[in-house]
């Protein structure tokens, strides 16, 4: 049983929650976040635009001559040591940052925020002006979940509630990087947060918009990646679109295989740490600036290649996909703090332009779709790898601004799912957090039954159609340690629940916890609340 302390805050916290003055604030806390972490990422992508422009130029005008080529190194020498110091300060950056947001909003990490927001703006800066083959989503995200957290802690906000305005700042972030608001509440709800509820819906959303009003007046309307498409592919085309899903499922599970593979092998460099793994993807930046400048950086110069395929052959494409892929892995496998999910598009785009100029030949497919199996191939590999298959399709839709495709890409986003699921292969951001959890658990302290008298945190959860909480009474579930159940909201309706009040589908429970038990107990009662397949020869649940 609860003290009379945890009791008040307890009370304190659910009247907090259901007030109206809360659902006004969570608005207004969310568009505070979201001119925040824009502003931030805003800045963040004019200083990415510039470092690249200058690398070009400066390494074009060095190509001329040996010693000015043996001068660029120098350069990137002094770029590695300044990045690896930069690591050595905060070890919080390395990495995309996705992973990072994942388990903050887990409970699993708490970043120092105002470390990781100079550290990382100042190493993604350095690495696109040294030209590794690193994006700018990632970085993004991380950037706008700390700029949440920054939010959250001037506001002297719960945890709980820091974790919904850390995925806001997720939104922000993902939505001023791509220029497309809907993809950075998808991707926030979808893979960040995982959880749909409509407070958290209204403060995303509102984050997202913030910022994506704030970067276009700044860097313009159009988003980064724009597919203008000619028409919509002919129906007779559409078993090539489910061979295509198929094959970008199977690519994204080799995607993650080898990025894994990667990771693990540059694992087993301890020593000098973390020179010693950064020097290999910068000495291979220094020699694609003269050899195959194409590769470097997010992958602009392939999406030029891409808009303007006149005269792209099946050798090239399939040369730009497998270098690419290779010079990615290998900064991402090192370490660098650098995004994959900009290269992930642009890989997603060649592999879509390399199925066209496939099919061309064989079926008769006209050169005019070729920007519709680019945008195809962009929706298949990010839901194969990402497993994110709805915020694929809203990531292409804001990409071409057309319905015309969204047949097609939803068939596309599906396929590639399932294929990467059945391949047994971890979705990626979903293995990148496990050391995190691991960690986690390692130092988790054993805890006390009964709520914590320390900080709370409040959650909920909904009653899934045939789970196992469904028809049961309070009395009968077995519920987590440490974990109380204040409300059950059915249908609009607020209940305060007693032993005997029996839980139906599509209640909504709220609970409150503590901090240190609020991830076990989240995990646990989601698990008894999720949705059982029904057979029609019997009534239990499979």
């Amino acid at each position: 049983m609860m003290n009379r302390e945890g009791q008040r805050a307890s009370q304190g916290i659910v009247r907090r929650r259901f007030s109206r003055r809360f659902q006004v604030s969570l608005v207004a806390e969310g568009a505070l976040v979201g001119l925040f972490g824009g502003a931030v990422v805003t800045l963040y992508r004019l200083a990415l635009s510039g470092a690249e422009e200058l690398l070009r130029t400066v390494t074009s005008f060095a190509a001329s001559s040996p010693l000015l080529i043996a001068g660029w190194f120098a350069v990137l020498a002094v770029l590695l040591v300044v990045v690896c110091r930069l690591l050595i300060w905060e070890p919080g950056t390395s990495g995309s940052g996705i992973p990072q947001i994942d388990a903050e909003v887990e409970g699993a990490l708490d970043a120092p925020w105002a470390r990781i927001l100079p550290a990382k703006f100042a190493e993604g800066t350095l690495l696109a002006f040294a030209g590794l083959s690193m994006g700018r989503e990632g970085p993004s995200v991380q950037l706008g979940g700390m700029s949440g957290k920054a939010v959250s802690r001037f506001l002297h906000r719960k945890r709980g509630e820091e974790r919904l305005l850390i995925t806001c700042g997720a939104a922000a972030g993902m939505s001023a990087a791509f220029h497309a608001p809907f993809t950075g509440v998808l991707f926030a709800l979808e893979e960040i947060h995982k959880q749909f509820s409509a407070p958290l819906i209204i403060s995303v959303m509102c984050s997202a918009v913030v910022s994506d009003l704030l970067v276009a007046q700044v860097v313009g309307l159009e988003p980064v990646l724009s597919l203008a498409l000619s028409g919509n592919l002919p129906h007779a085309t559409y078993p090539l679109v489910v061979v295509l899903g198929i094959a970008c499922g199977l690519v994204g599970a080799l995607h993650n295989r080898g990025m894994f593979a990667v990771q693990n092998a540059f694992s087993h460099i301890t020593r000098h740490v973390p020179y010693a793994r950064l020097a290999i993807p910068f000495a291979l930046a220094g020699v694609a600036a003269f050899v195959w400048p194409e590769l470097m950086c997010g992958g602009e110069a392939i999406l030029e290649l891409l808009l303007s395929p006149e005269g792209m052959t099946l050798g090239t494409v399939l040369a730009l996909l497998v270098g690419k892929y290779v010079f990615t892995s290998i900064c991402f496998g090192s370490g660098a703090p650098g995004g994959t999910l900009y290269p992930l598009v642009v890989m997603g785009g060649l592999l879509g332009g390399l199925w066209c100029l496939v099919c061309a030949p064989l079926f008769g497919i006209e050169q005019t779709f070729f920007l519709n199996f680019v945008a195809l191939g962009v929706a298949g590999l990010f839901s194969g790898v990402v497993r994110a298959p709805v915020t694929a399709v809203v990531l292409v839709f804001e990409l071409t601004g057309s319905l015309d495709a969204l047949l097609s890409v939803t068939m596309v986003s599906i396929f590639a799912y399932v294929t990467a699921n059945l391949t047994d292969t971890d979705a990626f951001y979903e293995h990148l957090i496990q050391p995190f959890l691991r960690a986690e658990n390692a130092d988790e302290d054993a805890t006390s039954q009964g709520v914590p008298s320390g900080s709370k945190d409040l959650g909920s959860v909904r009653v899934g159609s045939g789970s196992r909480l469904e028809g049961l009474c309070v009395r009968e579930v077995p519920w987590p340690d440490g974990l109380r159940l204040v409300i059950v909201e059915r249908a609009g309706e607020e209940l305060i629940p007693t032993g005997d009040t029996r839980l139906m589908a599509m209640d909504e429970l709220l609970f409150i916890t503590g901090e240190r038990a609020a991830d076990d107990a989240r995990l646990k009662l989601g698990l008894m609340c999720e949705p059982r397949v029904v057979h029609e020869r019997g009534d239990r649940p499979v």
